[in-house]
């Protein structure tokens, strides 16, 4: 018996059809099964994303200590379960082999990156901090009068030489803390990376 492509695709197509039918099954209620394998013996936990101030909702599927799925949260109202792609990856983010989980440091003219102690680099960041805080530290401002044209001088009282930027990994209450942050220090230039 000669059967060309075509009829051997059809062929199959039917007999597939058929046993589905014939035998009850249900592709939802394999999908269903799959997921509980997947996921069975893990401790459900609701969380959310932290990667924009969206807030999307997650639940998280832990196994011992580690995270072993994730899934968009149905009832949460702001992704009602649904996941944007870099919400999806953070599971992936979490146990990359490259992503960096120490301060790290590149003297200068070194082409090498040495690991520090996290005492050493948030001293380093507070002196260089305050370093340029000084620097760049300016108290008033001249200034024409709107009505007779004659500089004066006001209080501006403002570190000209730091900006604060945001990130898209920045959630809204870090987003608060930066912005109190970045007043403590007297900087006007705080901005987040979804405006520029």
């Amino acid at each position: 018996m000669k059967v060309s492509r075509r009829n051997f695709l059809k062929l199959s197509g039917v007999s597939l059809t058929a046993l589905a039918t014939g035998l009850g099954l249900d592709p939802e209620i394999a999908q269903a099964k799959g997921y509980a394998l997947k996921t069975e013996g893990s401790q459900k936990l609701p969380s959310i994303c932290h990667f924009c101030s969206g807030g999307c909702g997650l639940l998280l599927y832990i196994k011992g200590d580690r995270l072993i799925h994730l899934a968009g949260d149905p009832d949460h109202p702001a992704n009602e379960g649904t996941l944007c792609p870099k919400a999806a990856s953070l599971r992936h983010v979490a146990y990359a082999q490259e992503r960096v989980t120490k301060p790290r440091r590149r003297a200068p003219g070194s082409d090498k990156w040495e690991e520090i102690s996290w005492e050493d680099a948030l001293d380093k960041v507070a002196r260089k901090i305050k370093e340029v805080r000084d620097s760049s530290w300016k108290g008033s401002e001249q200034l024409p009068d709107s009505k007779t044209g004659q500089p004066v001088s006001y209080a501006v009282n403002r570190a000209e030489g730091i900006a604060m930027l945001g990130s898209a990994e920045v959630d809204n209450e870090e987003s608060y803390l930066l912005k109190k942050f970045s007043q403590i220090l007297g900087t006007p230039y705080n901005e987040h990376q979804a405006r520029i």
